[in-house]
């Protein structure tokens, strides 16, 4: 069989890619995976329990983008679901995003507005410009207590290094607000599939135009059989290595069964004292469903193993732009999703990447 594009990766980057080829520029595509199965980091499936699960931690549907809600939304129907999280301090919860309800539980407050709110946080934190790490974006949103309270030992937690050597944007995805708002995300369009998003994600791929094999690697495929190639994995693997390894971090996960209808209050409870896990997600608060018991997972992070997250250090900035330059001067070659960036981005910004360049591969 002879196809117009190859696409390594079968996550949502590569899925939506395949699909918009295939439906917009009406070609004939092959995507391949590693793993035995679609969707991705995102894979998800019913527990022997009868609980909704996602395999590698949670992944929460939103965005601001007509465009991202309405090309999805061909292949799955939605229920509404906000996403809450809470950072457990000494015994008891405070919401994150830090807002006017965390400062006023933690310290006995009684801020009213936003005016106030900001006010008060103006009068801790420390004014820095120009933040050169994730530690001085922290001190700039939260201030010195705040930090040392919620983030600096759990953002070493995770990365496995301090908050001072992680570039800015490590921490940025941390918002902080003024207001009494205790959603985690504020997007027009948070919801979560109906059925889950691996049964979206075979809808996607479900079309004449498009051939899946899994537990297959791209580079073994017959060059001869395609002439572009989408390519959404690590960009030094791509590369093989030739200029050193981009540093990920990986995860450990303990799925847990309860036999009570729910184990804590909130979808996701953050850890950031000295527990070994680093969060507690439970997932029939967040993918629905009922049943007599439920399914939780603790994380750990864990230095070794499957490449989850890019660990974006400021020596690692350096070496993936060697790669970056790499890249600019291949022909005939994408990429598409967060690996191919050495940048975490969520399924509504990889899919809205790749509808902003469909015209481009050609």
């Amino acid at each position: 069989m002879k196809y117009d594009y190859l696409i390594a990766g079968a996550g949502f980057a590569g899925i939506t890619a395949a699909r918009l080829i295939a439906d917009v520029l009406n070609k004939r595509v092959l995507v391949v995976d590693l793993r035995n199965h679609v969707a991705g980091n995102a894979y998800d499936y019913t527990d022997d329990n009868g609980i909704l699960v996602h395999k590698y931690g949670p992944h929460i549907f939103h965005t601001n983008d007509e465009k991202v809600f309405n090309f999805l939304s061909q292949f799955t129907g939605w229920y509404k679901y906000e996403h809450k999280v809470v950072s457990r301090y000494e015994g008891s919860d405070y919401p994150i995003p830090v807002n006017m309800v965390t400062l006023n539980k933690l310290y006995s407050l009684n801020l009213t507005n936003a005016e106030e709110t900001k006010k008060y946080l103006d009068s801790v934190t420390s004014g820095i410009g120009n933040p050169k790490n994730s530690e001085d974006l922290m001190l700039a949103r939260v201030g010195r207590e705040l930090y040392g309270k919620f983030f600096e030992r759990f953002t070493e937690k995770i990365w496995f290094e301090h908050p001072s050597k992680l570039a800015p944007n490590v921490c940025g995805r941390i918002n902080v607000r003024f207001d009494d708002d205790c959603r985690y995300f504020t997007d027009k369009y948070q919801f979560m599939p109906d059925k889950g998003y691996t049964k979206m994600a075979e809808k996607m791929l479900t079309h004449k135009n498009i051939d899946v094999e899994l537990e297959t690697d791209f580079k073994a495929v017959n060059k001869n059989t395609y002439s572009k190639l989408v390519y959404t994995g690590p960009i030094d693997s791509f590369f093989d290595y030739i200029h050193g390894k981009l540093p990920y971090r990986s995860i450990e996960m303990i799925f847990e069964n309860h036999k009570e209808e729910f184990y804590q209050n909130y979808a996701v409870v953050n850890f950031p004292g000295d527990e070994p896990y680093y969060r507690i997600t439970e997932y029939k608060r967040i993918t629905g469903g009922k049943s007599d018991s439920t399914t939780i997972c603790k994380e750990f992070a864990a230095r070794d193993g499957e490449r989850f997250y890019p660990k974006r250090t400021i020596d690692a900035l350096e070496l993936f732009n060697k790669y970056k330059k790499d890249a600019e001067k291949l022909k005939g070659v994408f990429f598409a999703g967060m690996h191919p960036y050495f940048q975490y981005y969520d399924i509504g910004q990889v899919v809205a990447q790749c509808l902003r360049s469909i015209g481009k591969p050609a």
